[in-house]
This record gives C-alpha cells, structure tokens and sequence, in this order.
C-alpha cells in the first residue's frame, strides 16, 4: 500500500475539520476526490504534507508503510510526496531554472547531481511538452505569470521531481480547455506503476482527460461515498442533494 490513511482528524485552531477520514491508495492508482466547499478537501492536502497551521488530534497516516506525522514537509517530499498547491505563491528573487535545478537535486539524491547543460536541456524539453515559453527559465518563480501559467508550473515541477504521490489541489480550478489538456497530459505522462495521485477537483472535465481508478467524496469532514468513474458523472447529473439523503450527512 503506497497510502494509508485511517480515521484522520484534525483541526485548524479550534476548528475541527477533517472527522475520521479514510482512505488506501496502491502504487499506480489515480483517485479522485470531490465534494462541496467547505467539506475539508484542501485541509486533507495540506494535512498529508505537513502544514503547520493544522494539527491532527486522532488517527494514523502511512506513506509506504511508515507513519510520516511527525516528519515535517521536507521530508514527506523527499518520501516521494508532492503538492500541487491550489493557489501557487510567488517567489521573487528566485529564477525558475535555480529554483528547480536545486529542487531536483535534494529530491533525486546522488542522481540530482546533474550538469547544468544536461539539466537545461530536460528542462526545456519538458518546458516544450507543456507548452511553455523557455524564456520562463530566468524568471522569478510565478512573479508575473497569469494563472494559467502558475498552474503549469506546479506540473512542470511534477514532471522533473517524479514523485511516487502527486497530490493535486485543484489544479483545473480557473483554467481554459487548452491548458486543461496540457496540465492533464503531465499527469498521463508519470502515469504508470510507479506514480500515483490523488486530483481534488470539483469538476468533472479535468476527469475527462485523465480517467481515474476511484472516486471518493467528501461531506463534512469524511469520505461518505467512494465509487468507480461512474461516480463522477452521477455526480454532474444529480448534484450532492442525493448523496446527502443516501448516507445522511
């Protein structure tokens, strides 16, 4: 099992979130997790990664079989875990290609030891697969771009650090079709026996290009309701009301 998250609660002050969350995700899988605003999705993400403003008071989360709660960010990406982060934060005074090139070099190891020639030259044609202009190498990190652009760049750091978790915070939220694909095309490109992810999202169009393994959604602070794909055109047809009333949230 590549995540195992049993009975998860947690809190943000002295509001309690997260109310006995579960959920198992192999190596290769892709799941996809849904529900209304409010319902605590966000909070799992930044609960799986470590952040600080939340507290966990009850349950257990196992990455490949160890419990990581008490590891801090750092080393839960260097466990192989990544966040694509929902609202991407600007970096000024730090250029994109020094940015990553140091990035890929804490996360890979002995194998991060790359020339800067052989790592410009991945970069770029990475940068080509997404559609991104080269000239983004020597700018600051997300300072300037439009949102779109900030977007790209989460999955462009996907692509060079091949975690074994991506976790993606609603990455499609506020992008056009075309971006959509080339965000999506990222995800099927890692997509294999060695990668998996978790796309909280609350659309189903995002799910249109890459097709998941489960669907889960969330109401109040727990998974109430978990299914195949078919799940999520349920969802666009009847709304969460039924789901309500099937599990009485």
């Amino acid at each position: 099992m590549l995540l195992q998250i049993e009975n998860l609660h947690a809190r943000i002050e002295t509001k309690d979130i997260l109310k006995g969350v579960n959920l198992s995700i192999q190596s290769g899988e892709i799941h996809a997790l849904m529900g209304p605003n409010g319902s605590g999705k966000s909070t799992l993400a930044n609960v799986l990664m470590g952040h600080p403003s939340y507290t966990v008071t009850a349950g257990r989360v196992l990455f490949e079989g160890k419990d990581i709660l008490e590891e801090d960010p750092e080393k839960r990406a260097a466990l192989g875990m990544f966040l694509a982060f929902q609202y991407p934060v600007e970096v000024p005074g730090v250029t994109v290609g020094k940015f990553l090139k140091r990035s890929v070099e804490n996360l890979r190891g002995a194998e991060g030891s790359l020339n800067v020639n052989k790592f410009i030259e991945e970069l770029r044609a990475l940068m080509d697969t997404m559609g991104m202009d080269r000239s983004f190498i020597n700018r600051y990190l997300n300072e300037g771009f439009s949102g779109g652009e900030k977007k790209r760049m989460e999955i462009l750091q996907m692509l060079l650090f091949r975690p074994k978790l991506a976790i993606l915070d609603e990455t499609d939220s506020g992008l056009d079709i075309d971006a959509l694909r080339v965000v999506a095309q990222g995800v099927n490109r890692l997509r294999g026996d060695r990668f998996s992810s978790l796309i909280i999202t609350h659309y189903q169009r995002i799910l249109d290009y890459i097709q998941p393994d489960k669907v889960h959604i969330m109401m109040d602070g727990r998974i109430v309701l978990s299914g195949g794909a078919e799940l999520v055109r349920e969802l666009e047809a009847r709304g969460y009301d039924w789901i309500r009333e099937e599990v009485r949230v």
